[in-house]
Formats: structure tokens, sequence, C-alpha cells
């Protein structure tokens, strides 16, 4: 299974902009763990697999969270 190739300067940026955010960088970062993992543990039992790792993906989805407050996220 080929992954998709993502922008490493887009990740970075985003992953900055978590850290940067949270008052806590360990509560950051264990959050953005157990959210890969649920991701990957979903992925996992769905036929429909992702192309982006399940780490990556967390990093995205909070950092949407965060720029466009409307979305739902814990």
């Amino acid at each position: 299974m080929k992954r998709l190739a993502i922008d490493t300067t887009q990740m970075m940026r985003r992953t900055e902009d978590l850290i940067s955010a949270a008052s806590n960088r360990y509560r950051i970062t264990v959050q953005v763990a157990n959210r890969a993992q649920r991701r990957r543990f979903e992925e996992f039992d769905s036929i429909d697999e992702s192309r982006m790792k399940p780490v990556l993906r967390a990093i995205v989805e909070m950092s949407d969270e965060l720029t466009q407050p409307e979305i739902i996220g814990e």
C-alpha cells in the first residue's frame, strides 16, 4: 500500500501551531498519541484504509480544530 506524499513544511507548521497553542507540551503530545491510537484502531476495523499515518492525521485534525473553532473535537 502506498502512502500519500505529504508536505513536510506544512506538517511542521501545524505541529508548531499545536505546541505553541498548548499550555503543556507533554499533555498535547499525549493527546496526539491517544487520538492517533484511536484512529489506528478505527482504520483497522474499517475496510477503507487511509493513506496517511495515524499520527500525522491526528496532528492535522487537531490543528484544524485550532484554526476552525466550528469543528467539534476533543
